[in-house]
């Protein structure tokens, strides 16, 4: 997961990956604790990036809090224990997870071929979704709307988006920004149609914008990403219990509940509960 997507995020998972095989080399990976030594310790460790609002961020308390940790609170107390959130950032997850320092990463774990070297993953939490940001008055509904000169496409500069858009809408004009938050405005304001890019975070991005009537149209064409639990590699105590409890909260309607109280509006893609796992 990440605003520049595709290239980058293959490089990125590759020097993550590098990483925590050297971690691995130096100094050997810490035993992870299983399921009966977190039972026995009564607390879980769960690893959450506050930074990725509203999957965790900080309040106005400076306290922990958004989907993640609601969905890390139900687990602990399906499991009777105590939660404690671990703070992460996106380079470190898997190097804390590999220390020991946490039993569970979250901070939108992207499932990768990469990642599941090093760690294991459980079945999906929730789906990363691309898709249209536009406003409801521009007419815009799908791919091939964006491909006319009329359009303004605004994207952030460097992003994965920006040669893909210049692929298949050729003929709309381009405005390139530096931040998400310039991003939004300018669509907000008129000055541009439409951006393309990861869209389960906008509704919750896009509130400020009161008097702006915003649609978000996913794209499932531009490709559907699955973000799980990590575990310590070989941790299948851990890792096939959380497989159940996932399960039954997906079944129950629960993920789904948390995830519409905090995104603003449904998952773009939703995770089936397959009881096969």
């Amino acid at each position: 997961m990440g605003a520049t997507g595709g290239a980058w995020t293959k490089v990125r998972l590759g020097l993550l990956g590098a990483l925590v095989l050297l971690v691995g080399f130096a100094g050997g990976f810490a035993q992870a604790a299983t399921l009966d030594e977190i039972l026995k310790a009564g607390e879980i460790r769960v690893g959450v990036n506050p930074t990725l609002a509203p999957r965790a961020f900080y309040n106005d308390s400076n306290q922990t809090t958004g989907f993640e940790p609601e969905v890390a609170q139900e687990i602990a107390q399906k499991m009777g224990v105590k939660l404690v959130l671990v703070a992460v950032g996106s380079p470190d997850r898997i190097p804390f997870l590999a220390a020991n320092r946490i039993d569970i990463v979250m901070g939108a774990m992207s499932r990768t071929p990469d990642r599941a070297k090093v760690i294991d993953f459980t079945v999906p939490l929730h789906s990363e979704n691309y898709g249209i940001v536009t406003r409801a008055d521009t007419g815009i509904a799908t791919l091939a709307d964006l491909n006319k000169a009329s359009v303004t496409l605004v994207e952030v500069r460097g992003t994965v988006m920006v040669p893909i858009l210049a692929r298949l809408a050729p003929n709309a004009k381009m405005m390139l920004l530096d931040n998400y938050d310039d991003r939004d405005r300018a669509i907000a304001q008129g000055r541009a149609s439409a951006s393309v890019d990861g869209i389960d975070t906008a509704a919750f991005r896009l509130k400020k914008y009161e008097a702006t009537s915003w649609k978000l149209i996913g794209v499932p064409e531009l490709g559907v990403t699955w973000d799980c639990l990590g575990v310590a590699k070989g941790n299948d105590t851990l890792r096939q219990y959380l497989n159940v409890v996932l399960f039954d909260m997906h079944r129950n309607g629960d993920i789904d509940r948390m995830w519409e109280k905090w995104f603003n509006r449904p998952m773009d893609t939703k995770v089936p509960a397959h009881p096969y796992f």
